[in-house]
């Protein structure tokens, strides 16, 4: 009886159970993560000084979203004359690159490639900028959204001696499928059941794009 048990799993069955016990000895030290985060209290930070940071997008193509992008950094609380705003339009055949400038965004276009193309940016805003002194760069993608506090309480993260901070995120259209709410729960769960309890043990978080 056994042998005929045996005789029908094949390799990929034991190859598919080896992989899903490899992930699962690999994960289940997070559950670790969820008692820290529910027997500490979050930390209260407050601003050393209010740092000068740029916003630096790389967006091909996205007159559809980069407005709304624009409209929320320039809504921020944060003082305005300590957050400049760079666009670089990545070979885009749409309206980007106009919208960017008419939001008051500066704009440089290049070779196509968002690594190449923020790469580019930085270097010719220290070149063409020389006079500007940034203590922190913002990456964001053109179709992302801001709360108007974000500004804000990244700089009381980033005045409080980190050098690289990420935020929460979540999905603009939560509800519209199961896919999109399935990308939220996804950023629930990285920002407070891996990031958070990182960083109250002062350990490295999970910075990803």
């Amino acid at each position: 009886m056994l042998d005929q048990f045996f005789s029908h799993i094949s390799f990929v069955d034991i190859f598919n159970f080896c992989v899903f016990l490899a992930f699962t000895i690999c994960y289940t030290y997070q559950l670790y993560y969820v008692f820290v985060v529910l027997t500490r209290k979050p930390k209260k930070l407050v601003a050393k000084k209010n740092h000068r940071f740029a916003a630096v997008i790389s967006a091909r193509n996205e007159s559809a979203v980069i407005a709304q992008l624009l409209e929320s950094i320039r809504q921020q609380d944060y003082p305005q004359d300590l957050l400049d705003i760079y666009v670089v339009a990545d070979n885009c055949t749409d309206g980007t690159a106009s919208i960017a400038r008419e939001h008051g965004a500066r704009q440089n276009k290049m070779q196509v490639g968002k690594g190449y193309a923020l790469a580019f940016l930085l270097e010719h805003i220290r070149e063409e900028y020389p006079q500007e002194r940034y203590d922190g760069y913002f990456v964001f993608d053109a179709d992302n959204l801001l709360d108007p506090h974000y500004v804000t309480e990244m700089n009381k993260v980033f005045s409080n001696g980190n050098r690289a901070v990420t935020g929460y995120r979540n999905t603009k259209n939560f509800g519209d499928n199961w896919i999109t709410a399935g990308y939220g729960i996804w950023f629930l769960r990285e920002s407070e059941y891996l990031n958070r309890p990182r960083d109250y043990l002062g350990t490295s978080c999970a910075v990803s794009g």
